[in-house]
């Protein structure tokens, strides 16, 4: 094993790619001169060339229609969004083309195409730049929606999403890129839909995903010491969910909590409640909570901005609650 930032397993998961598939190149703002907004395509313009790694405009919408033509004549684009934010400008060729297009074409056509960069908050960046799309773009038939939390699961996963045949929405975080962690050596992939219990528990599951999870393992720790065992799963991958997974570790503890980073209605959390209470109802020892950001635009200011995102005082206080302590 070795030790990787998220950034350098996001550049080592397109590189090992890109030198075994020359259909595949990256394009998007600022990925190659300047090495990636933040250094997540560092080195790769020099391995590859201008040709493979391609500079755009600040045009979201032109370059993911770029994308979405270039995938559907035999190549394997990798757009990277500077922030999921900006995806918002380029969401028809997103949602309209690049997913729909199999079917409505009958299957003559695939778009394997990977659209990537970061989601949710990072700070003081206030309401237009802390926005969290998972479930708007898991919404949509034929796109895959991947959020991984760590650079093991990151490279993996990322490596599996160049190679799907379909449309594929990899999410990172700005605040998740200097996060260190195991990688292993040699050539790996992590399959698309499988998710990973983190922490082994028997009295409560708590189910997330993303760089919020860290606030799960925060709260896990704490509330060890209180006797109360978490069992943490990370979905991982949101679209397509890892049902039974979730519905065995609910079978086990009888208990579920759902933290996420995103406003609380209509979300990945709200459709995880769902699957439970159908299909897991009578192992329910406790109404299941879910754990959402405030349901109003990010603030700016860093006091209200606290309040505002989950933490793990807030999971240790669901759990509680569940636990009816």
């Amino acid at each position: 094993m070795k030790t990787l930032q998220f950034r350098e397993a996001i550049v080592e998961a397109m590189s090992e790619e890109m030198r075994r598939d020359d259909t595949i190149y990256l394009m998007g703002e600022e990925v190659a001169e300047y090495n990636g907004a933040y250094k997540a395509s560092k080195g790769m313009l020099d391995e590859f060339g201008p040709a493979r790694v391609i500079d755009t405009p600040i045009s979201e919408l032109g370059f993911s229609g770029i994308g979405v033509g270039s995938a559907m004549v035999g190549n394997r684009p990798i757009i990277e969004f500077m922030t999921f934010n900006f995806a918002l400008v380029g969401i028809d060729q997103i949602i309209n083309n690049a997913a729909k297009i199999r079917q409505m074409s009958g299957g003559q056509f695939n778009c394997p195409i990977v659209f990537r960069g970061p989601t949710g908050s990072a700070g003081q960046l206030a309401a237009t730049h802390s926005q969290a799309f998972e479930s708007w773009y898991a919404n949509c038939p034929g796109l895959k929606v991947v959020v991984p939390s760590n650079p093991n699961d990151a490279k993996g996963l990322l490596k599996s999403a160049i190679r799907d045949d379909d449309p594929v929405i990899f999410m990172e975080s700005e605040q998740m890129y200097g996060d260190k962690g195991e990688v292993p050596e040699g050539e790996y992939t992590i399959p698309i839909g499988v998710a990973e219990i983190k922490r082994a528990g028997t009295d409560v599951t708590i189910v997330s995903f993303g760089k919020i999870i860290k606030e799960a393992y925060k709260a896990a720790e704490e509330l060890e010491k209180e006797g109360i065992s978490c069992e943490i799963i990370d979905l991982r991958t949101v679209k397509p969910m890892d049902n039974e997974a979730i519905l065995k570790s609910v079978k086990k503890t009888n208990r579920l909590v759902v933290l996420e980073e995103a406003w609380p209605f209509g979300n990945v959390a709200t459709e995880i409640t769902y699957l439970v209470q159908s299909k897991a109802f009578d192992y329910l020892d406790a109404p299941v909570v879910k754990i959402n950001t405030a349901d109003t635009p990010a603030p700016y200011s860093p006091v209200l901005l606290q309040e505002w995102l989950p933490n793990h005082e807030d999971v240790v206080k669901a759990v509680k609650k569940v636990m009816y302590k």
